[in-house]
């Protein structure tokens, strides 16, 4: 497997979708990705019924990410929100995290708990605090080749060029790449990449109906950016589809109305690879031997 830090040194953008379990783990690397996004939001989404205002726990979202590393080997990028507590928390996390399977740690500078970048009324730590944060970690990591993504909110907080100045320190604290969150144009995205280009692989963050405006990751690409993760947009997606089935499913009492935008049973296993796991569950059973 090819570690996402030499593929961030690569030429060319990654793009990596959000996933919240096994099964979207799995789809999304038959779908040809080579990096996917542990959303903390989609955990809460999916998981909770909630939204992404802090509700989920540091070993909720471990547990995940080791349920998903079993489907996986795919570079994993994880969101590890404030690191969950103070710089000791957020040396466990990255303790945690590793050992779950985690590639990459994002860690940000909101206070605790944190909200979704996208919501309104967020609170900062100081630099400082965010700083020793990402030391903590950086010296708590078990492996050289586990990135610290620092991000940052303080656009909407205390605008676009603290924002810029906290990332800068960021670098110099420890972390290995930047996402600057929520820039609210084309102009800011431009400046994001006038400031660090080349100093730390860029990553960009596309929410539907969010803060910034919504771009490809070939135009991101050509603007600069390293890295760019869709993380809500299959929660979005699946929200709308099983709305349409549950309704369906109450109108007519039945699944047939609503076949043709669905699997049956034998598309399903076929998805997830039920055939070759009981063919090998068989021979590590001796009934090849057998035979």
């Amino acid at each position: 497997m090819t570690s996402l830090k030499s593929r961030l040194a690569a030429p060319g953008i990654l793009l990596a979708p959000g996933i919240y379990d096994g099964l979207t783990a799995t789809l999304a690397e038959a779908a040809g990705f080579k990096a996917l996004y542990l959303s903390g939001a989609a955990v809460a989404y999916t998981k909770l019924g909630r939204p992404d205002i802090g509700l989920t726990t540091m070993t909720e979202m471990a547990d995940t990410l080791a349920l998903i590393r079993d489907r996986t080997d795919l570079p994993l990028i994880v969101d590890a929100d404030t690191g969950f507590g103070n710089a000791l928390n957020a040396q466990r996390t990255m303790r945690v995290y590793e050992r779950s399977g985690a590639n990459a740690l994002q860690v940000e500078d909101q206070s605790f708990p944190k909200r979704c970048g996208h919501l309104s009324d967020k609170t900062l730590i100081s630099a400082a605090e965010m700083a020793g944060k990402i030391a903590a970690m950086a010296d708590a990591r078990a492996r050289d080749d586990t990135l610290i993504i620092a991000r940052t909110d303080a656009i909407a907080v205390e605008g676009f060029e603290a924002a810029v100045d906290r990332a800068g320190l960021y670098l110099e604290a420890g972390a290995d790449a930047l996402f600057i969150e929520a820039p609210r144009s084309l102009d800011e995205l431009a400046k994001i990449i006038a400031t660090f280009k080349g100093r730390a692989p860029l990553m960009a963050n596309m929410v539907e109906g969010g803060a910034t405006p919504i771009s490809s990751a070939q135009d991101l690409e050509k603007m600069g950016f390293d890295l760019v993760i869709f993380p809500g947009g299959i929660v979005r997606a699946l929200i709308s589809a099983a709305e349409d089935y549950y309704a369906s499913l109450q109108k007519h009492g039945s699944n047939i109305p609503f076949a043709d935008r669905m699997l049956d049973f034998s598309g399903l296993n076929d998805r997830i690879g039920t055939a070759a796991l009981l063919d090998a569950g068989k021979r590590y059973g001796g009934e090849v031997a057998k035979g």
